[in-house]
C-alpha cells in the first residue's frame, strides 16, 4: 500500500509566521511585548515619552529638543536614531509622514498617517510604502489610550490602553499607558504611530480626578 504524504498549508503557515518590518527588525517579537509608555511631560503634547518592557529597561525615547512641534524623533535606549514623524501641511486630513533615521531634505517617506475624515471623530488610516501596499487602521480613542491597530484582514497587529498598578488594582492616570505589540508586528513602528497619535489628538479632553474636561475653544 502506498503512503501519501500530507502536505501542509504553505499560505496559512506563512500568515501565522509573518514578520513585517517598516523600521527595524530588533524590533519584532515572538511573544506580546507589551511596553509601558510614559509621557515625560505632562504640560505640552508630545514634548516627550519613555518606553519601558516589564524588565523596566528603557526600549524607546522621544525628545522634542527644541524642535518645532510638527517634526518629533524615535530614538532607542543608546540616543540612536530609528524613525522620524512629520506633519505633512497643508492638509485636511491631519497627514503624518514617517522618515527612516533622522529625515533628511528630499528623503522620501515610509509610511503616512491620516485621518480618514475631516470632521468628527473617525479611524487613522495607515499606508506603508514599501511596494507591498500594507495598509493599516488606527480604531479606538487614543485620548482614552484605547487603540487597536489592525491589518487589512482585521488581525490585531499592536494594542493601547490604560495602564493598572497590579500591586493595587488601580488604574493610573493617561500619561502612563500601555502600548501591547502583537509577534511579527515592528514595535518600533507601532511606536512611530504613537507620537502621531499624540499630535492629532492634542486637544482631547483633560482629566481632572476621575472625570474628563474638554478644553474650552472659541470661535
Amino acid at each position: 500500500m502506498e503512503l501519501v504524504e500530507e502536505k501542509k498549508a504553505p499560505k496559512e503557515e506563512k500568515k501565522m509566521g509573518e514578520r513585517r518590518v517598516v523600521v527595524d527588525k530588533a524590533y519584532l517579537y515572538d511573544e506580546d511585548k507589551p511596553l509601558t509608555v510614559c509621557k515625560t511631560s505632562l504640560f505640552h503634547t508630545g514634548d516627550g515619552f519613555t518606553a519601558y518592557d516589564c524588565n523596566g529597561d528603557i526600549i524607546f525615547r522621544v525628545d522634542s529638543y527644541g524642535r518645532d512641534n510638527d517634526e518629533f524623533v524615535l530614538m532607542d535606549a543608546t540616543g540612536k536614531c530609528l524613525l522620524t514623524v512629520k506633519s505633512k501641511r497643508p492638509t485636511l486630513h491631519q497627514r503624518w509622514e514617517g522618515f527612516l533615521g533622522e529625515r533628511s531634505d528630499g528623503q522620501k517617506p515610509i509610511f503616512s498617517v491620516r485621518r480618514s475624515s475631516i470632521i468628527g471623530r473617525c479611524t487613522m488610516e495607515v499606508e506603508v510604502y514599501d511596494g507591498s501596499g500594507e495598509e493599516y487602521t488606527i480604531d479606538g480613542d487614543f485620548s482614552l489610550r484605547s487603540c487597536l491597530i489592525y491589518d487589512t484582514e482585521k488581525r490585531t497587529v499592536a494594542e493601547i490602553k490604560r495602564k493598572v498598578d497590579m500591586s493595587t488594582n488601580v488604574m493610573l492616570g493617561r500619561d502612563v499607558f500601555t502600548l501591547e505589540i502583537k509577534p511579527g508586528f515592528d514595535g518600533a513602528f507601532a511606536m512611530g504611530l504613537v507620537l502621531v497619535l499624540d499630535q492629532i489628538n492634542g486637544d482631547d479632553p483633560v482629566e481632572i480626578g476621575d472625570e474628563q474636561v474638554h478644553p474650552f475653544v472659541e470661535d
